[in-house]
């Protein structure tokens, strides 16, 4: 009983727990903390906040522009000069080393600046029950043990296990990088099998929720959550070298034996065949040696770098230090998130099917929707040819029906705090959020769509369905229907009939089979399906129970969706293979899914290629998963621990691995690659940090842009020395 967050057996048993236990676990009670009680706990645990990884003092940056084994040499070389009587040359190296010291700092400091801009400042509040009552406190007051009420669209400040729920799903893509909203429940679970963020009743700091709402109990903040240990782990990771600062130190130790052996050697063979004295042969040998030192080298390079880090910045790409420049010109490998990075975190309907029948065989037809994202502009098109969705019942009634029954709402571009203009965005399930835009794209207006419930039954992960009773007026008087969607097996079963070419028709097995296997075929290339069905209530039926409702009902159709790839992804891809450079996706997705996507865009193309999911690469050895990476690869449903073994393993193969990423989980394999990339706009802050180049439009292409300057810097540096 003495038991309290961050001991490791409340860690191991917190899923199993009733709410009862809870309470007596965090000494916390179903009224919630004390305000006397609550600011104890936060003298003790401390704000709920990310601690920053410990930074160099601003003076010792500024120092080691001054002290690495070039400037050393430089340094040197001017004592020797002023020795060597050569007070001029010796004010003109010193002088070339301060200034290239000062830009190097100013170049990089400027870039810090604006990494620290690219932050959100804003503060976040938080609905908690303090002293019995409901209050709205900064999301940094959070402790252990505080009670928090979450709805629909709000984000979740700490780790937290569920009290109760309504039909609630949680969007973890930050921490898990998989793009599907997850469903909660409040039910006591073993845990056994599950990681962390499986256990359906935790949710995470970082992460929001999608629809429904619930009510939980805080067991870990600040650096004890999820996200924090993921961030001490990044911060764990050291920096390291770049290929250019490595060959630089190379080239100074040889330059500085090459110019002191011919400076003793002179020095010796004066003495020998000269009758120089003491002195002037010291005098004469210093003067070589300071003449082999090659001075202009370090502000070339210099100028070079912040040059083309000028050039970058024009072209989306933040440059965080001046090495990072180079590195991207000597990158072999790419590892990539797949959401958010590859893809637009944005669910898009591309498919709808509506069953059609072909000398008496049930084929379907599919229409396609072009244009991703939130903003409802596309194409609606049938073998090419644009279509008017309005005219057709059939997809009319798939496309209505499942607009309607959703709880997700659209919102239009507008302004934010600072005057700039926002993207389409949504609060709810970004699954149903994109019914809707599908709605909008085939014409009809929210008008069309919105109508007066009169009844609701959620999603649930156990019929896997929702439905929703709508009231419409017609010239007749009002019409109650029944409009449901959901998986195609779960809402075949509750049809008896089906729409075809605009008659309803009896249900057989037969076409049950044919539009599963239909349904088999989208899944293999990473959609998800969702069917369509509905039915009129007669005036007698007043029970909108689940066993009332969805029961006799008309299969209409289904649409296929995916978050689909960005607009200039592909043509990236295809230029980096033709640069020799290999791109490997890392991500925490599905397989089936995460290799759909890598074979639309290029990264994979072969039959051969090999899906290893985090499971399996725990089981694997060093060697085994040296193996692995030199042939084609996807990495499914890993864990951030996982993508720093990867790229580890490339790195011990001699390869120089960019990574890019956005959410949390990619921060540790951003901080241990040679240059991590991270996405300037949907990033979170901890893969800003721990990232050593930023992309301000989070466009993958704009790395191909800056691997191109890298090259070119690169081999313009190699020309000159």
């Amino acid at each position: 009983m003495d038991l309290k967050p961050g001991d490791s057996g409340f860690d191991t048993i917190k899923q199993k727990l009733t709410a009862d236990q809870l309470f007596t676990f965090l000494k916390s009670s179903p009224e919630g903390l004390t305000s006397e009680e609550a600011a104890k706990r936060l003298e003790e645990y401390g704000t709920n906040t990310l601690a920053e990884g410990k930074k160099k003092p601003l003076i010792l940056k500024f120092l080691s522009q001054f002290t690495h084994l070039m400037a050393i040499m430089l340094w040197v070389a001017g004592v020797g000069a002023f020795i060597a009587q050569m007070p001029q040359l010796g004010i003109a190296v010193w002088s070339i080393n301060v200034i290239n010291g000062v830009f190097s700092f100013w170049q990089e400091f400027q870039a810090e600046k604006a990494t620290e801009a690219l932050k959100k400042i804003l503060p976040a509040y938080v609905r908690v029950l303090r002293d019995s009552e409901q209050k709205r406190i900064l999301a940094t007051d959070i402790v252990p043990g505080d009670i928090v009420f979450l709805e629909e669209g709000e984000s979740i400040s700490a780790d937290s296990r569920l009290l109760n729920s309504a039909e609630m799903r949680v969007n973890q893509s930050t921490l898990t990088g998989e793009s599907r909203p997850v469903n909660r429940s409040a039910d006591p679970v073993s845990g056994e099998g599950l990681t962390e963020s499986e256990t359906p009743n935790l949710v995470f700091a970082g992460t929001f929720v999608a629809s429904g709402s619930g009510k939980a109990i805080v067991y870990a903040t600040g650096m004890n959550t999820a996200f924090g240990r993921i961030a001490r782990l990044t911060q764990e990771v050291g920096d390291d070298l770049s290929p250019l600062q490595k060959e630089m130190q190379s080239v100074t130790k040889i330059v500085t034996i090459i110019a002191v052996s011919v400076g003793v050697s002179f020095f010796v063979l004066a003495k020998l065949f000269t009758n120089i004295s003491w002195i002037d042969g010291m005098i004469f040998a210093l003067g070589m040696v300071v003449a082999f030192v090659p001075e202009g080298l370090e502000p070339t390079v210099t100028l070079a770098l912040a040059m083309a880090t000028q050039r970058m910045a024009k072209r989306h790409a933040l440059m965080k230090k001046l090495s990072a420049v180079e590195t991207l010109g000597c990158t072999t490998v790419i590892c990539t998130d797949k959401t958010g990075t590859l893809t637009q975190n944005e669910m898009t309907v591309q498919k709808l099917w509506v069953p059609s029948l072909n000398l008496s065989k049930l084929e379907g037809r599919e229409i396609s929707f072009s244009g991703v994202g939130y903003e409802p502009v596309g194409a609606v098109t049938e073998n090419d040819q644009p279509i008017d969705i309005r005219s057709d019942q059939s997809a009319t009634q798939v496309l209505l029906t499942q607009a309607k029954c959703n709880t997700s709402r659209l919102n239009p571009p507008s302004t934010d705090a600072e005057g700039k203009p926002t993207r389409w965005s949504i609060i709810g399930d970004p699954t149903e959020a994109a019914l809707i835009v599908a709605a909008q794209k085939a014409g009809f207006s929210k008008a069309e769509i919105d109508g007066q419930v009169m009844a609701e039954q959620p999603f649930d992960s156990r019929r896997k369905r929702m439905s929703i009773v709508h009231l419409t007026r017609t010239g007749d008087g009002f019409v109650r229907t029944v409009y449901s969607k959901g998986g195609i097996r779960e809402t075949l079963d509750i049809c008896n009939s089906i729409l075809i070419d605009g008659q309803v028709l009896p249900l057989t097995q037969e076409q049950i089979a044919q539009i599963m296997a239909i349904n088999d075929r989208y899944a293999t290339r990473g959609l998800r399906v969702l069917a369509a069905s509905q039915r009129t209530l007669n005036a007698e039926e007043q029970d909108y129970s689940i066993e009332a409702l969805e029961i006799g009902q008309t299969f209409l159709g289904m649409v296929a969706m995916m978050d689909p790839p960005r607009p200039d992804v592909a043509k990236a891809v295809a230029t980096c293979h033709q640069a020799g450079i290999r791109i490997i996706m890392i991500t925490g997705d599905y397989g089936l899914t995460a290799e759909s996507i890598a074979r639309k865009i290029g990264i994979v193309s072969s039959d051969k290629v090999r899906v290893v999911t985090g499971v399996e690469l725990e089981s694997m050895s060093d060697e085994d998963l040296k193996q692995v990476v030199m042939g084609e690869v996807i990495f499914a449903r890993v864990a951030p621990e996982h993508k720093l073994r990867v790229v580890t393993a490339l790195q011990d193969l001699g390869q120089v691995v960019a990574v890019t990423g956005d959410g949390v989980n990619d921060a540790p394999a951003l901080k241990k690659a040679n240059i991590g990339v991270a996405m300037g706009i949907a990033g979170s802050d901890v893969a800003k940090e721990a990232a050593s180049m930023i992309l301000t439009d989070d466009n993958f292409g704009s790395i191909v842009n800056a691997i191109e300057e890298g090259r070119a810097v690169y081999e313009n540096i190699k020309r000159f020395t």
